[in-house]
């Protein structure tokens, strides 16, 4: 079996599930649940940096898709509607408790062309994890939404309720700190 044929029997196979879901089945909902549980409580914890909340967060996506599993269109994945209800739900816990920080004046940086990495000396995935939590919100949030989940621009934007030009600033923002928190040379 090819790659894309593995991947066809998943998509079938998910689809399937969601259609019993629909349908009522809890069992269906709670294998969708595990199958996808890991990487969304992830994006809740690199978004909200507190296992706790990040937990809560989790459940709460879970919880809302389980409501409007009906309204689920399969125009994306199962996992991408996922992570939307998840950074819906972050965001809105953190409005909640009011730490929600705004762009300071002058933060935003002109875009230029995204650089490449290159890392001198090993650098341990905790000690990146560690310097990628320390980062302000709204810079955190388009770095962990675009360089590690994947969503182009406009997607990450929109996720977190910005123009596409202060996404893109936040996301210059954490590269241009993590380089100096982890003394990356950009090559």
């Amino acid at each position: 079996m090819t790659l894309a044929q593995a991947e066809s029997s998943r998509i079938d196979w998910e689809g399937a599930l969601v259609e019993r879901a629909r349908a009522g089945d809890s069992r269906a909902f709670e294998r969708l649940y595990r199958e996808h549980a890991g990487r969304v409580y992830g994006l809740c914890l690199r978004m909200t940096r507190e296992p706790h909340l990040a937990e809560d967060c989790t459940q709460e996506t879970f919880i809302n898709a389980w409501r409007a599993l009906a309204r689920f269109e399969t125009r994306s994945s199962l996992g991408t509607w996922l992570h939307r209800i998840a950074v819906n739900v972050t965001l809105a816990k953190r409005r909640k408790v009011g730490r929600e920080e705004p762009l300071a004046d002058g933060e935003i940086e002109e875009e230029g062309p995204e650089p490449r990495w290159t890392l001198e000396t090993p650098v341990e995935v905790r000690e990146i994890e560690e310097a990628i939590g320390a980062l302000p919100q709204g810079a955190r949030d388009a770095l962990v939404l675009h360089a590690l989940y994947g969503y182009s621009h406009t997607e990450a934007a929109q996720m977190l309720g910005l123009a596409e030009g202060t996404c893109k600033a936040q996301l210059h923002r954490a590269r241009k700190l993590l380089r100096e928190r982890l003394n990356v040379e950009v090559g």
